[in-house]
């Protein structure tokens, strides 16, 4: 119950600061634009991209978290194209030419169509680079000890928030926004 609670907490805490980054950069307007269909599909590739994402994290700890708000980004994409149709993609079709290293251009060019080195595309990746490096700091301030139990879960809940930063991004892009609903 513990341990719950500490993953839940940094992973609200984490969520909070990604969002007002996000925010900062006039990325988002400072609310996490989601759906559950979306978080359903993170947790059924989750697994595959967890364990890419780990083999990367001692190299290229900023990559093995911030390819998952990339795969947010497509998922959302599908989401808004046609779900029933795009749905249950498998992992792999989110992968590159050379597999996991160029995931993030994959998704870009071919999955949402930008183009590369537009100033959109600019935008997206340095807010993505700027979030991950946040997130990789949150992790390390939480001194935990490498390859523990506790370092794979507060990994897997940061890639996560990832995941929905990424999501909420490309939704966000798409033009979807939250009103109050008046009765």
């Amino acid at each position: 119950m513990e341990d719950s609670l500490y993953y839940n907490m940094f992973q609200d805490r984490l969520e909070k600061d990604l969002l007002k980054i996000c925010t900062e950069r006039g990325m988002l307007e400072g609310i996490l634009l989601q759906s559950q269909d979306l978080d359903d599909k993170w947790h059924a590739i989750a697994p595959e991209y967890i364990a890419d994402g780990v083999k990367e994290i001692a190299a290229y700890p900023t990559v093995s978290v911030a390819w998952a708000a990339y795969i947010g980004m497509a998922v959302a994409c599908w989401w808004n194209r046609d779900w029933a149709k795009l749905k249950d993609q498998p992992y792999s079709v989110l992968l590159g030419s050379q597999g996991f290293d160029n995931m993030d251009d994959h998704i870009m060019q071919d999955i949402l169509g930008l183009i590369p080195n537009s100033i959109e595309t600019s935008g997206i990746n340095e807010t993505i680079k700027a979030c991950a490096d946040d997130a990789v700091a949150h992790i390390r301030q939480e001194r935990i000890e490498p390859q523990s139990p506790r370092a794979f879960y507060v990994y897997a809940r940061t890639a996560h928030v990832m995941f929905r930063i990424g999501a909420a991004l490309e939704l966000h892009r798409l033009g979807y926004e939250m009103r109050k609903l008046s009765r």
